[in-house]
């Protein structure tokens, strides 16, 4: 088969690319980046990037200077009273006031060093939930697309068999009239008229349907006119695909975001096991102290104080706390590593599935291809004996919907095979965005 035709989205572009207007005409990759930029899954996947990035930064903050000011206010109602030489001695003034400005600084702190060292398998995780929410809709945009052609190519097949029966009926009605024939040609050209004409009204119902679905993927407007571009040609060149390629894990954003997910899991363990070293920060006061009996005066003379220093806090004993901590982690971690065995397997018959049913589908796809073209000459053939009066009208009808039932079996074949490419694209890992 062909080479590989890939699907690589540049979504950093799509901002300035696609406009907030309504899609003029629009081909499928229009459509994927109206939808990358307006579909509410993927802003909210680009919001929650932001909001990660927010409480990333908020953490961190934890590794600058922390200061503060701490100011009181106290009037004692009765002076505390204690004892000097063995007799009660008032103590104190009516009034006083301080304020303390406090600087405190992180040396050694497990929580600040988490976020530190996690930030980057943080951000990247963010980003790969987005990348997966954009694959989804890179594959559902993409079949919703084709299926809405699908369904606008039998409305036109239909079409043209409801001219050519209109026709027939026609001729069928005259030759009755003219009493060359029996009524039961034109009671036959009848019947398959209105059975034409009653999967034309069928397809015309489901393609309101299946505009709604699409506009629904893509976030488009309701009641936005949406205008797609049917170029048949197109779709035939791109249902070729290398079946050689084999699948490998680490293309998938499944696996990427598994792979992320155990780095977290191991800065988790490495987290629980710093539960041990002890926490270390400096820290630098500054008080002001107001002392006064009137309350007029308090503010006249400032009697301050300062110091700085280190704070060392050690855990000692949390009744086994940490220590069952570190097991849960490393269980966790276990059971990340059978995470990604059932991800390969997973993948591994997904992969399976999706090249069985293509190939399936692509050779079904060349089957009705050479059946739409045989039975078009044999339509034709046979509409020229009929004419020359060698063929009977049975005939004709007969080859009519055999012509028709060709076209629409094509394509039914071209949709399924496009769509099973979709999927075994997507099981490969080669439906991607680059962002």
């Amino acid at each position: 088969m062909a080479a590989v035709i890939g699907m690589t989205i540049h979504t950093c572009a799509y901002a300035q690319q696609v406009p907030d207007s309504l899609l003029p005409d629009a081909n499928l990759r229009d459509c994927i980046k109206y939808a990358l930029a307006h579909q509410p899954v993927v802003r909210q996947s680009v919001i929650d990037e932001a909001i990660t990035e927010a409480n990333i930064k908020s953490k961190l903050a934890d590794w600058y200077p922390q200061i503060n000011l701490d100011a009181n206010y106290q009037h004692n109602i009765q002076i505390p009273t204690t004892y000097f030489g063995g007799n009660p001695i008032k103590a104190g003034v009516e009034n006083t006031s301080g304020a303390q400005f406090g600087l405190t600084q992180n040396l050694f702190n497990r929580d600040v060093l988490l976020a530190s060292r996690t930030a980057r398998d943080v951000r990247r995780q963010a980003k790969q939930t987005t990348t997966n929410n954009q694959i989804d809709v890179i594959t559902n945009v993409s079949k919703a697309y084709y299926d809405v052609l699908l369904t606008k190519r039998q409305m036109a097949v239909l079409d043209e068999d409801i001219i050519r029966l209109e026709r027939s009926q026609k001729d069928a009605y005259n030759q009755y009239q003219g009493g060359i024939v029996d009524k039961i040609d034109y009671k036959r050209a009848n019947i398959s008229l209105n059975n034409t004409r009653a999967q034309r009204t069928a397809a015309e119902q489901s393609l309101e349907g299946k505009y709604a679905y699409l506009r629904q993927l893509m976030g488009y407007p309701e009641k936005g006119e949406l205008k797609l571009v049917d170029d048949t040609l197109q779709m035939e060149s791109e249902v070729s695909l290398d079946t050689s390629i084999t699948v490998t894990y680490e293309n998938r954003i499944e696996y990427q975001l598994l792979q992320t997910q155990k780095n977290l899991l191991e800065a988790e363990l490495r987290y629980n096991k710093w539960s041990f070293l002890p926490e270390v920060s400096a820290f630098a006061n500054y008080n002001l102290a107001y002392l006064n009996n009137e309350f007029s005066k308090l503010y006249k003379d400032n009697l301050p104080n300062s110091y700085f220093g280190l704070r060392l806090s050690v855990p000692i004993f949390q009744g086994g706390k940490r220590t069952q901590n570190i097991r849960a982690a490393e269980l966790q971690l276990k059971r990340n590593d059978w995470d990604f065995e059932t991800l390969k397997s997973q993948i591994n018959t997904e992969y399976t599935q999706a090249m069985a049913a293509y190939k399936s589908n692509f050779t079904n796809y060349l089957a009705q291809q050479q059946n739409m073209k045989e039975a078009k000459e044999v339509y034709d053939l046979i509409s020229l004996q009929y004419k020359e009066g060698v063929k009977t009208y049975l005939e004709v009808i007969t080859s009519e919907t055999d012509l028709r039932t060709a076209q629409l079996n094509y394509f039914n074949a071209l949709y399924q095979v496009l769509s099973s490419k979709i999927d075994l694209q997507r099981s490969l890992g080669s439906l991607t965005t680059n962002n």
